[in-house]
């Protein structure tokens, strides 16, 4: 199952990605993707398996970040594809099934794409500017996501959309409103001097809005 609260790891000095996930994962994260630009070779290796043996210990979902072969290699939960990485089709033949494959989508079009592919989830953003992440596309604000999200269904492509880019605490009401499946974080949770407490709202928040939004038909 997708996750609703995925967790992203990210570079920071003095600070190990497993250090991160050990963290999230304790105050109640049960997805965390390993994202790494800076680690290469046997450190990203070693990083990378010191997150897995976290979420094996916490019994957390597992996803690497772009490194498709890694992924197999070390028997993640599976893997999440940027638009410059192999596509999803290429990533299922190295893959084969068992594996999850999510894929970055800044458009409609991306959406479409994806989904003809047979991602398992989508990573839609960036919700709002993030210094987590180069290189950004165009931010999409409630307004893109609502617009998007309205698309899908009028094209009735159902696949798990999950919000990512910025997202802080106050955020995570309104996006869910726009019909997105969950959101991804990363810096709240990270920057958290209270992560036990960042966790729990954001799960009470979610858990809120989905019971409201249950009944309501689009």
């Amino acid at each position: 199952m997708i996750s609703k609260l995925q967790y992203i790891t990210q570079d920071i000095p003095d600070r190990t990605h497993a250090e991160l996930a050990g963290e999230a994962c304790l105050h109640g994260i049960s997805w965390v993707q390993f994202r790494s630009k800076l680690l290469k070779g046997d450190d990203l290796i070693k990083s990378a398996l010191d997150v897995k043996n976290i979420c094996t210990y916490y019994k957390s979902i597992f996803i690497i970040n772009d490194y498709v072969r890694l992924a197999k290699e070390i028997k993640a939960d599976g893997v999440h594809l940027g638009k410059s990485d192999i596509t999803p089709i290429e990533a299922r033949k190295i893959l084969g099934s068992g594996f999850l494959i999510g894929g970055t989508a800044n458009t409609f079009e991306d959406i479409l794409s994806l989904h003809e592919q047979g991602v398992d989830y989508i990573g839609l953003g960036p919700f709002r500017f993030t210094e987590t992440k180069k290189n950004l596309s165009p931010i999409l604000g409630i307004d893109g996501y609502k617009e998007i999200v309205s698309k899908c269904r009028e094209h009735e492509i159902d696949i798990p959309i999950i919000a990512i880019g910025g997202i802080i605490e106050s955020d995570v009401e309104e996006i869910m409103q726009t019909g997105v499946y969950g959101i991804a974080v990363s810096s709240v949770i990270t920057n958290s001097s209270n992560k036990k407490k960042t966790v729990a709202s954001l799960h009470a928040t979610m858990n809120t809005m989905n019971t409201l939004l249950r009944n309501i038909k689009f």
